[in-house]
């Protein structure tokens, strides 16, 4: 292609006027049309990124354009949860995502070997996002699922300076334990300038697979506690089952491999609680913020 050529194809890609864009402000998703959830948790094992990656591959397989953005850059587990493998093509300082079950992806596992510790602080945690929000051809979605680390560090501070007002969706377990934990989070996301727009309940039940039976492993009562808490509401129970735990370890969500099991079928209608909830913020444009003087960059 010529210089021409390629320069006509970029500003395609990033839409008109963001060449121009100072830096201290560059648009993000000019069409204005994607709801950004992020997905947060007050401490990790409560089953954040497999919420994640089922409610993207349920919104997906309901005819909505999704994407997945991996905000956990040390405890990365998108890509092996989706079943997604290789290394983004880069095209004039461009990252095209890859795809799976009709979900795009990008995440830190794509740059690195799995194995492979990342050992970052706060500065290159928060160029990491900047580039994965700014630098990634996402297209046109409807929805992009953000997976926080769990906690309330770095990176979801990073998120809310780009993106003030994006929703949140926080994941907790019943047990009181978590559920305290769960409410922090939430709570961060208000004085950050996100929006908590309801709970999930995760590990609800244990369903027995030979019987079918509920067992409530980790008590109850602690996602609608969280929800009240918080103002928000209850948005889906999701049991636990061995199979929901197979389709993470193989790359295949159970909303995608199962989706008639009582699992599939509450993560199905989590999902569409959750469309339903946000449909109000698409249409609106949303602006990534850089700090002033602030480069786009790339995380080497």
């Amino acid at each position: 292609m010529s210089e021409q050529q390629r320069a006509e194809l970029v500003t395609k890609l990033r839409g008109p006027g963001a060449a121009q864009a100072p830096q201290q402000q560059r648009t993000f998703f000019t069409e204005g049309s994607t709801t950004v959830i992020a997905i947060a948790s007050g401490k990790g094992g409560v089953g954040k990124s497999s919420v994640t990656v089922n409610l993207a591959a349920a919104l997906a397989a309901e005819g909505h354009r999704v994407g997945v953005l991996d905000a956990d850059v040390w405890g990365f587990s998108i890509p092996r949860m989706l079943g997604v493998s290789g290394q983004p093509v880069g095209f004039n300082d461009m990252i095209l995502p890859l795809e799976a079950h009709g979900v795009k992806v990008i995440s830190m596992g794509f740059f690195v070997p799995e194995e492979t510790p990342v050992i970052w602080r706060g500065p290159m945690l928060h160029k990491a996002i900047e580039q994965f929000l700014g630098d990634v051809y996402w297209g046109e979605l409807e929805f992009l699922l953000v997976d926080l680390p769990p906690g309330t560090g770095d990176v979801s501070i990073s998120l809310a300076s780009f993106l003030p007002g994006a929703s949140v969706l926080v994941v907790t377990t019943p047990q009181e334990a978590a559920r305290k934990v769960a409410e922090l989070a939430g709570k961060m996301a208000e004085r950050t300038n996100l929006r908590p727009i309801g709970v999930v309940e995760n590990m609800s039940s244990f369903v027995c697979p030979h019987c079918g039976e509920a067992t409530r492993i980790f008590g109850e009562g602690g996602g609608a506690e969280a929800a009240e808490t918080l103002g928000v509401p209850l948005m889906g129970q999701i049991p636990l089952m061995t199979e929901l735990r197979e389709g993470g370890d193989t790359g295949t969500p159970i909303v995608v491999s199962d989706p008639d099991s009582p699992a599939g079928i509450a993560l199905l209608e989590t999902a569409r609680t959750v469309a339903r909830a946000t449909k109000t913020r698409v249409g609106r444009p949303l602006t990534l913020l850089a700090g002033p003087g602030a480069a786009a960059g790339h995380a080497h």
